[in-house]
């Protein structure tokens, strides 16, 4: 007999959920956030096992240590709940939408695969965060003087003491604290981005990636741990709506009567683009279509994009059609492992 288990994990504690195929709860337990603990408790539930999840910060050490001792493990998005709400209810409902398959968004985790890079990657994504917001900080504090601050030489040591001046006594120890806090960050984030690219090259994958146009070896460092295998995308399409460049399409009250019978209805069925993604593969795409815009005239991808300007596209999705075309061109690239060859593309 299956048994459907739902997991609600927290910093301390996790209530686990039993029930049955039928739906009959089982049983229920509450067990310290402890790999052995928790293992312990599963492997004392019958098999077949099937568990189920939050996303969360904790969901990818969970599937590390329990995918060994189960049949099945899906990690399920967080959606909005009503009504009442504790541990008990929350690992019990998991447990049953696992059972009935009313899971709606189903977490992709390989949490061993990639593992250096994707920690690499994600702190160098939040160094990169941390640079902006001093920059900004940095920039506010002379606005507030009423200092204009256009061009970047605010953030260069070398004019610090220039723009320093700019402001009034009470101001300049606030500024330069804020400018040698930048100084530290920047040098973080190179460091980071260092070693986040020599980890990449330790992957042949990533030198077939980079021959993709406007992929250098930082983006194509941070696309390797998010998209892991290009397998489990099956169309270019759920590439594209996995990387925020899916359209979506609604429709409602699609016939009307005329002439005696039903026709379809000519009703607006675009509501822009997806809203569920991964930002950081948008990120990617989008910055590789903007640096293929200013590639000189030869670039076959270059070239498509003046061609849609041309025949009266706007340029936001002109920009957009490239970026879902760079997309489908590393997926094609990554599956088979070829290097990109400007005379196979397709005009």
């Amino acid at each position: 007999m299956d048994r459907y288990i739902g997991i609600d994990a927290h910093t301390t504690s996790c209530t686990i959920a039993v029930v049955g195929p039928s739906g009959r709860k089982l049983g229920s337990h509450v067990v310290e956030t402890n790999g052995q603990a928790l293992v312990e408790q599963i492997r004392a539930i019958a098999r077949p096992r099937h568990v189920c999840l939050e996303e969360g910060t904790q969901s990818a050490w969970l599937h590390e240590v329990l995918s060994p001792h189960v049949d099945e493990l899906v990690v399920a998005g967080i959606g909005s709940s009503r009504g009442p709400k504790s541990d008990q209810r929350d690992a019990l409902s998991l447990a049953q939408a696992l059972r009935t398959g009313a899971i709606e968004t189903s977490i992709f985790k390989a949490p061993t695969r990639f593992a250096l890079l994707r920690a690499l990657a994600r702190s160098h994504t939040t160094l990169t965060r941390d640079v902006v917001r001093t920059q900004c900080r940095l920039k506010s504090l002379f606005r507030s003087r009423g200092i204009p601050t256009s061009g970047r030489s605010i953030y260069n040591p070398d004019d610090r003491d220039t723009w320093l001046a700019r402001l009034p006594a009470s101001s300049r120890p606030s500024a330069l604290l804020l400018g040698h806090q930048l100084d530290e960050l920047r040098a973080l984030k190179q460091d980071a981005e260092q070693q986040l690219i020599a980890e990449s090259h330790r992957h042949p994958i990533s030198r077939v990636l980079e021959s993709c146009p406007g992929m250098g070896p930082l983006r194509v460092a941070m696309t390797i741990p998010v998209v892991v295998t290009p397998e489990r995308f099956r169309t270019s399409r759920q590439f594209w709506s996995y990387s925020g460049l899916g359209i979506v399409m609604r429709s409602s009250s699609d016939y009307v009567q005329a002439d005696g019978g039903w026709k379809w209805a000519p009703v607006l069925k675009t509501r822009g683009l997806s809203r569920r993604f991964n930002h950081t593969l948008k990120y990617v795409f989008k910055g590789a279509a903007t640096t293929v815009i200013t590639k000189p005239a030869g670039c076959p991808l270059r070239d498509d994009y003046h061609r849609l300007l041309e025949a009266g596209t706007k340029p936001n999705l002109a920009k957009l059609t490239l970026a879902r075309k760079l997309a489908a061109t590393l997926l094609a690239m990554w599956k088979h492992e070829e290097v990109y060859d400007p005379a196979r593309h397709r005009k």
